[in-house]
């Protein structure tokens, strides 16, 4: 909703600005499809040539980030700590019992009470894969906790490629403006025999090169990287929330510490109060008896 509101708010203000100054949009409207498809078209290219077919597929699937925002919401942090509330428990009271369940979560009578999260194959993996190596019985948790943390610096690298590659077109446009600019440039030049009003005309139509490739850079490229850059570090708090709650248990700390952990290392505005947590608890405890 904001994404919109936000591109609606720079085209308004950009042009309403122009045109309230006494601008004609007639010199960039004839001008623009021949100066996007030159800006335009060479920065698609320059983005076809840096990057593989799986990361073109990720980026332009990223750019969604930019209107529906954020994948975890506040219900979903309590769901996840219910989830592993259950499986702690489980795996506390009756390890042969868990394997049931990290071994085919899909199947899993505790999984499917949390279809999101369930949906969400990073996650469950996350989840099983480090209460399997639990179940190993490591002498030092920090093993466990050391590959953790290679594992989710990783994924969220892997996860910001799309913002990097938007930020690397963001910052190649203006310069693809100017190229497009020199070429209009070099255009006018040729029809140096023409009356002023003629090359004044061909000129501003040059720098429209420079003025889109600016345009597009600052006010819409630049902005969806931020913005898809944001979405990605807050989603991956919700997979943080998960390595602080398995490494508390590697602990061998009490349950109900285990998941107090993990509340608190939840996202402020996303972090379930203390009593809404309890009474979520309580509901799962009755399911269970």
């Amino acid at each position: 909703m904001f994404g919109l509101l936000g591109i609606v708010v720079i085209f308004a203000m950009v042009f309403g600005g122009y045109i309230a100054a006494g601008g004609k949009l007639g010199i960039i409207l004839k001008s623009l499809p021949f100066e996007m498809m030159m800006i335009g078209g060479a920065a698609v290219g320059a983005f076809f040539i840096s990057n593989d077919l799986s990361a073109i597929k990720h980026t332009l699937k990223d750019i969604g980030k930019v209107f529906k925002g954020v994948k975890w919401k506040p219900e979903d942090y309590k769901d996840l700590l219910c989830l592993l509330f259950e499986l702690i428990r489980v795996a506390r009271t009756n390890p042969v019992a868990l394997d049931e369940h990290i071994e085919n979560p899909k199947e899993s009578a505790i999984f499917s009470k949390y279809p999101k999260i369930l949906s969400d194959g990073e996650a469950v993996n996350l989840i099983c894969d480090t209460l399997r190596s639990a179940a190993m019985n490591y002498d030092d948790p920090h093993q466990v906790e050391e590959v953790m943390e290679k594992r989710m610096e990783a994924n969220l690298h892997h996860a910001l490629h799309s913002s990097h590659a938007l930020q690397t077109v963001a910052d190649g446009l203006p310069a693809l403006g100017i190229v497009a600019a020199v070429l209009g440039v070099i255009k006018t030049m040729g029809s140096i025999d023409q009356p002023p009003e003629i090359l004044g005309k061909m000129i501003g139509g040059a720098l429209v090169g420079t003025f889109l490739g600016v345009f597009l850079a600052y006010g819409l490229v630049a902005p969806f990287a931020s913005k898809v850059k944001a979405v990605v570090e807050e989603d991956g708090q919700f997979y943080q929330l998960i390595r602080e709650v398995l490494v508390a248990n590697l602990y061998k700390h009490p349950t109900n510490i285990c998941i107090e952990v993990g509340r608190q290392n939840t996202p402020s505005h996303c972090r379930p109060s203390f009593s809404d947590l309890e009474e979520a608890l309580k509901v799962v405890k009755q399911g269970a008896a």
